[in-house]
């Protein structure tokens, strides 16, 4: 058996949108969907969020064909912790692949407001388990998410 692996990441990013526009994206369902929980390398099996302190997130993914991983669950369970809106929000998550718990996490997104926008930093404090991949391949994932957050701020910058 493997020693857990702990490891602390921050990810700092600007978006050229207020602090109220980037928040919703993190506390509207629709829009979380849209940029956390759609892509091209899974499908989704649920997705559903309580958007309140106490509340609850749950997500579940079936990998794809193209995936290392093709037809295993990918599953992520958190809690909201804290919730200051247009300023903080902090959840707690557990991840499972295939049933077996993966890591475990306590994130914190600060909203910031720049000249230029928006500064969102993401801590991510994570211990990770066998077959988790690490902590660089999660923070992959956040680098990849955060760019799919920036055109979903620009789109709804577009329509509104």
């Amino acid at each position: 058996m493997q020693a857990p692996i702990h490891n602390t990441f921050v990810i700092e990013r600007t978006y050229p949108a207020k602090p109220a526009r980037v928040f919703a994206a993190f506390a509207d369902p629709a829009k979380k969907r849209r940029w956390y929980a759609e892509s091209a390398n899974h499908t989704i099996d649920s997705f559903e969020m309580e958007f309140v302190v106490g509340g609850a997130e749950r997500s579940a993914y079936r990998m794809g064909e193209t995936t290392p991983f093709p037809g295993v669950e990918l599953a992520n369970e958190g809690a909201y912790y804290d919730i200051v809106p247009d300023s903080r929000v902090i959840v707690g998550t557990a991840m499972t692949m295939g049933g077996m718990r993966i890591s475990v996490a306590l994130i914190t997104f600060e909203f910031e407001a720049t000249e230029a926008g928006t500064k969102l930093t993401c801590t991510h404090q994570g211990v990770f388990f066998e077959n988790s991949g690490g902590w660089e391949m999660r923070e992959r994932g956040w680098r990849a998410l955060f760019d799919r957050l920036a055109a979903e701020v620009a789109s709804e910058g577009a329509s509104a």
